[in-house]
């Protein structure tokens, strides 16, 4: 799946408090995937040159942000390395999900990946890879698309009724069909795709709640379709019940 820059880029920067510009300006160096310039910053956050500045001068300070060898290009910093390691040890979420990822993944044969909604970008939190050949764009840490795919259907198909609604306006050629591939989502429990993001990969997404109402992450499974499509079934059976498994742990049943 390719890297996507953040969608709140295309928000007027009016609609972000003053006091979370700064960390808008942090969100996109993170989720870009790549070094890039102050214009370039200015451009998808919309925010003058001289208040940009200004963020990234504090971002810079505290570790958050580095530029490459003074050459204009603005970078994660090394403090996000620290905030990478105490999400990896610490999150309640990954500690409870790696074992059923591991169980998933060896138990299919296939790659097994952890997701999230957060603030316009579903985010890679975790990816385990099948020892099986996939060419498959999933990996930890990327930001990945929004509308294509199943684990963005199965994130997208219990979001808030407001935070969906503008997902769809800010895609309107998407917006004429996925309302009833997301209502088809909710009715089944699971989401599938055939190449939607990569081409011919076959993947299954299924959502995790903490309660009835509360959906935590997704869990996805991708295969390549020649072997997928003979085992259809018992992935997405697969997949459903771990995911139900890491809701039950979550919240402690």
């Amino acid at each position: 799946m390719t890297t996507t820059s953040s969608p709140s880029a295309s928000k007027p920067s009016t609609s972000i408090p003053t006091s979370e510009r700064v960390l808008q300006v942090l969100a996109h160096v993170a989720g870009h995937g790549s070094s890039l310039t102050a214009r370039e910053l200015a451009a998808q956050t919309k925010l003058p040159l001289s208040s940009l500045y200004r963020h990234l001068a504090a971002l810079k300070k505290w570790g958050l942000v580095q530029e490459h060898a003074n050459s204009g290009f603005y970078q994660p910093g090394p403090l996000s390395l620290q905030l990478a390691w105490g999400f990896d040890h610490h999150s309640y979420l990954m500690q409870i999900a790696h074992s059923e990822m591991v169980s998933l993944m060896e138990k299919s044969g296939e790659s097994v990946g952890l997701l999230v909604y957060v603030n316009g970008q579903i985010i890679c939190l975790d990816m385990l890879e099948s020892k099986q050949a996939l060419r498959c764009s999933f990996s930890k840490g990327r930001a990945n698309s929004v509308v294509h795919g199943a684990s963005a259907k199965a994130l997208l198909a219990h979001l808030p009724t407001a935070v969906l609604a503008q997902i769809l306006a800010d895609h309107p050629v998407e917006a004429a069909y996925l309302p009833e591939q997301l209502e088809q989502c909710r009715q089944q429990g699971y989401a599938v795709s055939l190449g939607e993001v990569d081409p011919d990969v076959w993947g299954v997404s299924a959502p995790v709640f903490s309660s009835r109402n509360r959906m935590e992450c997704t869990l996805s499974l991708m295969a390549p379709a020649a072997r997928a499509e003979v085992r259809a079934g018992e992935l997405i059976a697969l997949t459903q019940a771990a995911a139900a498994r890491i809701g039950r742990q979550l919240a402690g049943i």
